[in-house]
């Protein structure tokens, strides 16, 4: 597809029985060979991901996720057990480790929450409750409080992805403008009323652009177009003192098929440098490699 703006595309010729024998290989006999699992699934779309995982578990009677982390270790262990999750399942374990983990962790909730459709957002709900045995709305009221939990509830409850209506971005564009102008403190009730409520899409076109310098920190991913925002939140996990290796691997993994010509196109905009080179500095070995290959290509 023209418009199609992944790094990762589904590999012409699949064959899922093949593809299983062939990591069964790397994996099988003295050392394993990592350069054949990450070139592999790398270069798989994650539909084709799982298809090679029920065609490995038909040939030998075993998971294939759990046959991988017998075999790797450290860095790349994570990052291929991430690539073998289902997107919507990555997403709700994401957002469970935020939530469950030691603290809360608000930069991966409003990362997720923002940046998902709000069909995403429904079927996360539901694979959250299966899968992590609890309601993530429940969830977030008990680990959050103040505006940043009714911005984050908000998000939760859109229930239909609107679209872009010019008339109500006008309406919403006026109204935050009177919220954030002319008063002590800030009407941030008014301000998460609209984010929440709005589509994704309506936001990035329409409300969100002008008004960045005006809204409270906590609704920053909200008012900031998403990938431009993505390739933001790289440049700190690759910059800071130690890579960000969580972050990174969570935006390579799931905007691997969404959005990642355009974050590549920001980074390289906003900071002058290449992600794929900025990645090839911070990182080594075969994770890194396997980043590089997610990445796509230099620019």
């Amino acid at each position: 597809l023209a418009s199609y703006r992944g790094s990762v595309k589904d590999f012409v010729n699949f064959n899922a029985k093949q593809d299983a024998e062939l990591l069964h290989k790397a994996m099988k006999g003295i050392g394993t060979y990592e350069d054949t699992i990450l070139m592999l699934l790398t270069s798989r779309s994650n539909n084709q991901r799982q298809e090679i995982k029920v065609e490995y578990k038909k040939a030998h009677g075993k998971d294939l996720v759990s046959a991988l982390k017998s075999e790797l270790g450290g860095l790349f262990e994570t990052l291929v057990v991430a690539l073998m999750m289902p997107p919507i399942s990555y997403d709700a374990s994401q957002l469970h480790k935020a939530l469950k983990g030691v603290g809360t962790d608000d930069d991966v909730l409003i990362e997720i929450l923002a940046s998902r459709t709000c069909a995403q957002i429904k079927d996360i709900i539901k694979v959250y409750k299966k899968e992590c045995g609890g309601k993530l709305e429940k969830d977030i009221t008990g680990d959050t409080s103040g505006n940043f939990q009714k911005l984050l509830i908000m998000l939760l409850q859109r229930s239909n992805d609107e679209g872009v209506d010019d008339n109500r971005i006008e309406k919403d564009a006026k109204e935050l403008i009177a919220a954030g102008k002319g008063k002590v403190g800030t009407d941030e009730d008014k301000f998460i009323n609209i984010l929440g409520n709005r589509s994704h899409e309506h936001l990035r076109l329409g409300v969100c652009v002008p008004f960045r310098s005006i809204i409270i920190t906590e609704l920053h991913s909200c008012l900031t177009p998403t990938r431009r925002c993505l390739a933001m939140i790289l440049r700190t996990a690759l910059r800071r003192a130690g890579t960000d290796d969580q972050t990174l691997m969570r935006i390579m993994v799931s905007r691997g098929e969404t959005d990642m010509l355009d974050i590549r196109a920001y980074f390289k905009k906003m900071y002058g440098a290449s992600l794929y080179t900025t990645i090839q500095e911070d990182t080594t070995g075969d994770y890194g490699k396997a980043l590089l290959y997610l990445c796509g290509g230099n620019d």
